[in-house]
């Protein structure tokens, strides 16, 4: 967290809200109906292609049943007749599931196209806070991981489930025409399963819950411990890391057993009621075929019916953990959408920053991340046009936090900041920030070569402004001493240049911008003392005409700043120049002292 202040932690996994999930589901694939009116269209005549097989072949067997009993023989072209009609039905219903199977999978990856954008809009709209309180792994996890569950997950079982809800409506009809008493039979098992499905249901959601989260956690540290894998080295950490790997590893383990055992326990459920209504119909049916009440194609014909009516059932069963770990990913991804973002910019014109003097003023201004934690209170400050405001104080002052609220990464509790006069908060984000330029000390480069990471904020830039901006910032010459000079390819993680290398790029594109207002938050903490003298140099000729914040730990970079500011605790102690602060011996001699009198100490020693 910037300024030393972290807010809370991720919250705790929120209860399933399983219907609520389904419905948003549902939602995504109604946007687009002509894919979904097809996968219905096709699945009705899926449906009805398979529906009809079973009536067919039973009246080939009573075709041979009757011609065997009667004496006069087999009637060969009506049994070819009958066989050849459900041959055709069953090639006709197989051409009708590819063309389902191809028309879901578009489906699917369309919505999955349409989650991935509105996620990448929505890591752009949240603010920085939202961030700062969860690791990037979890954050990612929900991006991917559980996007891909869901999406993946829903065009395996759409046609399944369509498949299965026709048959749900269908084969009743079809057992009704052959026996009325036989259905209610089969259907008397019906609520004993919605039954098990619901209880077995409420139980194993929670668990799918716990999972991904888990999984979320998982990835953090993950993530984590690949991007901090020098640092890990550096202080002999991997066995803690692996022991903390090794928990979560352990804990996802548990809940993913947990979880499909409970979900497992749907498929026996319902492979046992279907036994016993198969034992029921058989016992029913072939009294009644005793009777005379039914032909041998007819009872044939139900038993197959049967089968039909308890295969989605089961099948459905077989994927009840699937569409249940779906549920929970779904729920997740929707959690990271409805996120609160930052305040929306303000609408209509707003401020106007066309032309920027470099006036900055904060009237009174309060700040806090947490609600009972105060940071910033009741702050007030101003810079002059083209002068260097140095910044400085203990870590955890809110130095940091001062120049974010600037930046406006973060919208202030109480009060204003003004620049010329204009309210920023009345003024566009993206405006606004094009007239500033930042340097952190935690560098950042994008894949890419370094010529583009320089014109980063200026795309438009030529090449001779790239290297004008480079050499400013004396990063032109280690750039042309690698093997591709201004084309060497780099990246976020990238090794190729030192950490100081890597800061004098990220100096370079501050430079190329030519922002009215300068903020430095440690910016040469990376270099090396030759080269900080140079980038020092530098940073003179880039504040000329500039209003500069710069934020320092180590005071000798500071001493010729226009005006020095000591915070403590969120509030300005003390503020004016290096000399005059000195002689007051107040907080900026304390620590001014502390950071050169230490080693003439040791010295002595």
């Amino acid at each position: 967290m910037m300024g030393g202040m972290r807010p809370g932690g991720p919250g705790s996994t929120k209860a399933a809200d399983f219907r609520g999930t389904v419905r948003r589901i549902l939602d995504l694939l109604r946007r687009n109906p002509f894919r979904l009116a097809s996968v219905i269209g096709f699945g009705v005549l899926m449906v009805a292609g398979m529906l009809s097989i079973p009536t067919v072949l039973g009246r080939a067997t009573d075709l041979v049943i009757d011609g065997a009993a009667s004496g006069e023989g087999l009637d060969f072209p009506a049994l070819a007749r009958m066989l050849g009609l459900a041959v055709a039905l069953a090639l006709a219903t197989f051409a009708i599931t590819v063309a389902n199977g191809r028309t879901i999978a578009k489906l699917a990856q369309e919505m999955a196209f349409e989650l991935r954008a509105e996620a990448d809009r929505k890591i752009t709209a949240l603010p920085l806070g939202y961030f700062d309180s969860r690791s990037r792994g979890e954050v990612l996890s929900r991006v991917t991981n559980d996007i891909d569950n869901l999406t993946q997950t829903v065009g395996q079982v759409t046609q399944r489930i369509v498949q299965g809800l026709l048959f749900l409506v269908g084969v009743p009809i079809m057992m009704l025409t052959i026996s009325p008493l036989l259905t209610v039979v089969v259907l008397l098992t019906m609520p004993l399963t919605v039954l098990a499905a619901r209880v077995i249901g409420k139980r194993s959601q929670p668990r799918f819950a716990k999972q991904w989260a888990t999984t979320g956690k998982l990835n953090g540290h993950v993530e984590e411990m690949i991007t901090g894998h020098q640092l890990v080295t550096l202080f002999g950490r991997q066995a803690q890391g692996a022991a903390k790997f090794k928990a979560h590893n352990e804990e996802l383990y548990e809940n993913t057993v947990r979880a499909q055992w409970v979900a497992g326990l749907l498929g026996p459920a319902m492979a046992f009621l279907g036994s016993v209504t198969y034992v029921l119909v058989a016992v029913v049916g072939g009294l009644q075929v005793a009777a005379a009440v039914l032909t041998f194609g007819q009872i044939q014909a139900f038993i197959q019916y049967t089968g039909q009516f308890s295969n989605p059932l089961n099948m459905l069963a077989g994927m009840f953990g699937q569409i249940q770990s779906a549920v929970a990913s779904g729920e997740r991804v929707f959690e990271f959408l409805d996120a609160e973002e930052q305040r929306p910019d303000p609408v209509g014109p707003g401020g106007a920053l066309e032309s920027v003097q470099g006036r900055v003023a904060f009237e009174d201004v309060s700040f806090r991340y947490l609600e009972d934690e105060p940071l910033i209170e009741h702050l007030w400050l101003s810079a002059e046009p083209g002068q260097t405001v140095a910044i400085v104080g203990p870590t955890g002052a809110g130095k940091t936090t001062l120049v974010n609220l600037l930046m406006r990464f973060y919208d202030l509790d109480a009060g204003r900041i003004t620049v010329d006069g204009v309210d920023v908060s009345t003024v566009e984000r993206e405006r606004m920030r094009r007239r500033i330029g930042m340097v952190l000390q935690d560098t950042w480069l994008f894949d890419g070569t370094i010529a583009e990471n320089i014109a980063y904020g200026r795309p438009e830039a030529t090449r001779e402004e790239v290297v004008a901006a480079a050499s400013a910032a004396h990063a032109d010459h280690f750039i042309r001493t690698l093997p591709d000079g201004y084309d060497t390819v780099v990246g976020a993680e990238e090794g190729s240049l030192s950490a100081g290398e890597r800061q004098l790029v990220t100096i370079a594109r501050a430079f190329l911008i030519d922002p009215s207002i300068l903020i430095l938050d440690e910016a040469t903490s990376s270099v090396d003392t030759r080269t900080e003298m140079l980038v020092q140099q530098g940073m003179v000729a880039l504040r000329q005409g500039r209003t500069s914040f710069v934020i320092a730990h180590r005071l000798s970079t500071i001493r010729d700043a226009d005006v020095i500011v000591v915070m403590e605790h969120g509030r300005v102690v003390e503020q004016g120049d290096h000399d005059a602060l000195l002689a007051s011996g107040g907080a900026y001699a304390r620590l001014y002292e502390a950071q050169f009198a230490q080693p003439a100490v040791e010295a002595d020693a």
